[in-house]
């Protein structure tokens, strides 16, 4: 299938991929990036399946899939 990776820096914390995700595995990280914004992580990535809702949601391109 495949999984997903964050560009931390990218985020703007507007939290639309955390509401598409159907697995619930993202939510607010606790530190700041770049911008200033608590970016999203993923709290539980052996439940991830890969299937990228996040990333088409994300309005700046802060998550792509990548497969393995």
């Amino acid at each position: 299938m495949g999984r997903i990776v964050l560009n931390r820096d990218r985020c703007k914390a507007c939290y639309l991929c955390v509401d598409a995700c159907p697995k619930k595995v993202l939510g607010a990280d606790n530190q700041v990036n770049a911008l200033g914004y608590y970016p999203v992580k993923v709290n539980n990535v052996e439940e991830c399946i890969g299937c990228a809702m996040c990333a088409r949601v994300c309005p700046d391109i802060a998550i792509e899939k990548v497969y393995r």
